[in-house]
């Protein structure tokens, strides 16, 4: 969506087909492609929602033979949540017949949503990757950082982010006086501030699980390889295990919501 010029989705995806593709063929696309400033904006379909919910609420792009998957919303907190995608890959992460569980989606907007078999109960969503561009390149906590990896300063990061309750905004400025103090290494301190900034959100997740009698129920996490190793790693740490779902969650999920609108046999 940052990179496509308004108006130009269509030439975008014709870029992308080349000249050989089938002729009469049927597209189905997900995420911000149906978002306000994307292709065409498709209403959100309310929570909870299932399968056929989601198929039948498809939106045909003009005269195209392209369909938006539409995107979710929840008013469990009282306040509105919205994923766009993530309904999608979470359609696709779970086989025919799953039991309920949790489902979290990490990447810039993280998603924990609560699903079945029989579609997506509701979910939340934290800003934790978009926290950490702006925290790590444009505040204060970034400055005294420098290139490397340090996966202890990322396990003593989750451990603080999951333990502590002093506050998040509080808790961020270890990121600076651990580092002013040298307890903490120039090329730990992305790695500190990315595990604080998840074991916080596990923290909060947890919580929001607790309020929905829902923290026994297993886990699996969903999304790019990196980031799930990273989630499972700090989800161990807090005495939380869970597994990976399949890598290519959102082409099954759209191959499933095809199926189901009978886009294909």
């Amino acid at each position: 969506m940052q990179n496509v010029p308004v108006g130009g989705f269509r030439a975008a995806l014709e870029a992308l087909l080349g000249a050989d593709w089938p002729v009469g063929s049927s597209f189905l696309a997900c995420g911000m492609v149906g978002s306000r400033q994307g292709w065409l904006e498709v209403p959100y379909l309310d929570c909870p929602a299932d399968l056929a919910a989601l198929a039948a609420a498809l939106a045909r792009v003009g005269d195209t033979a392209i369909s938006i998957v539409p995107g979710l919303i929840s008013h469990d907190d009282g306040v509105p949540d919205v994923m766009r995608g993530e309904e999608t890959q979470i359609l696709g992460a779970l086989e025919d017949g799953a039991a309920r569980r949790v489902i979290i989606l990490p990447g810039t907007h993280s998603k924990w949503a609560l699903a079945s078999a029989s579609g997506i109960e509701t979910f939340a969503t934290f800003m934790t990757g978009e926290l950490y561009g702006v925290l790590r390149e444009h505040s204060i906590l970034g400055r005294l950082a420098s290139e490397g990896a340090d996966a202890a300063a990322f396990e003593r990061g989750v451990r603080f982010g999951v333990q502590s309750d002093i506050g998040l905004s509080r808790a961020l400025f270890s990121t600076r006086t651990l580092a002013l103090t040298g307890a903490l290494a120039p090329a730990g301190v992305a790695d500190y501030l990315s595990g604080l900034l998840i074991g916080a959100e596990i923290a909060a997740g947890h919580r929001w699980l607790e309020e929905r009698a829902a923290q026994a129920l297993p886990i699996t996490i969903v999304g790019d390889a990196m980031l799930c190793t990273r989630y499972r790693r700090a989800l161990a740490l807090a005495g939380v295990d869970a597994d990976v779902g399949p890598g290519d969650a959102a082409a099954r999920g759209l191959w499933r919501i095809a199926r189901q609108a009978r886009l294909v046999a």
